[in-house]
């Protein structure tokens, strides 16, 4: 980003040309990164950039700036340039290893918590996260249930890394064991989970390479990938869980906006499930499927 005038440069003038920028550059919400990169640079919070707007950025602040403005134009998310995104409230420590939480994800969490008692009378729930990654998910759900108890695993060991750090910053790390595995691998057929959740990866394979940079080219695949036809994990979470639910229990996964049809039928093939429900995101997309063991 080229610096043609003199100082000073307020706070204010930097973000401007920033987000111009890259809304030239085609980068989406450039308002929205250039605030995020510029308090990132600067040290404070999003909102102190207009609290500080006349205040002039020093040289060796501006440089930090531009550095990050870069990486953005090369189509790396924001969230791994800063190595943090907000989700349920909670900063999550985010780096290439693990997927970067979405907001749609938080229909999950809202479905999970709608089956999932505040009371932990007569006993505690037990409630599996599978596929966890940054621990979005059960760390929204242990903040909001606290006394239940909750699991969470993951094949990638640097995710369950990433996962625990974020347990131990948000002073959640008590209320949850976190283990390295494959999806149902760690835990034995025992019919006594309460709730499973996932986020699986249910995106098709041959459409991988299509999605926008910021996902094809920096998330992980392992994340992703849901096979040729974007079911592989669905189907194998489906088939599996039944054998680890307890009676009434709960199997609660996100999905893909065209997997409603597919979804249903593999439940239904199971023949354990006596209800099959979904919910819509906030754009009116199936996005949650709920189904209860019988």
């Amino acid at each position: 980003m080229p610096d043609p005038l003199p100082l000073p440069w307020s706070v204010l003038k930097l973000l401007r040309r920033a987000a111009e920028h890259l809304e030239e550059q085609g980068i989406d919400s450039p308002r929205a990164a250039a605030e995020i990169l510029l308090a990132h640079a600067l040290g404070c919070r999003r909102i102190d950039l207009y609290l500080r707007h006349d205040q002039p950025v020093e040289a060796a602040e501006r440089d930090r700036f531009r550095d990050l403005v870069r990486r953005r134009l090369r189509r790396e998310p924001v969230a791994y340039i800063t190595g943090f995104r907000e989700f349920w409230s909670l900063p999550l420590a985010v780096d290439p290893s693990v997927l970067i939480p979405r907001p749609e994800t938080e229909c999950l969490v809202e479905a999970a918590l709608a089956v999932l008692p505040r009371s932990t009378v007569p006993q505690p729930r037990r409630i599996l996260d599978l596929g966890t990654g940054s621990g979005a998910v059960v760390l929204a759900l242990a903040k909001e249930r606290p006394g239940h108890r909750f699991v969470a695993s993951d094949c990638s060991a640097a995710a369950i890394a990433i996962a625990r750090s974020n347990a131990r910053r948000l002073a959640l790390l008590d209320r949850l064991e976190i283990v390295v595995g494959d999806w149902f691998a760690p835990f034995r057929p025992c019919r006594a989970w309460d709730l499973i959740v996932s986020n699986p990866p249910y995106i098709a394979a041959p459409i991988l390479d299509g999605l926008a940079p910021e996902v094809a080219a920096f998330e992980p695949r392992l994340a992703l990938d849901g096979g040729l036809d974007g079911l592989d994990c669905l189907r194998r979470l489906i088939a599996e869980a039944p054998a680890h639910l307890s009676s009434g229990g709960f199997l609660i996964l996100e999905i893909g906006a065209d997997q409603r049809r597919p979804v249903r039928d593999l439940a239904q093939q199971t023949a354990a499930y006596q209800c099959i429900d979904f919910r819509a995101d906030y754009a009116g997309r199936d996005r949650v499927a709920i189904l209860r063991k019988g």
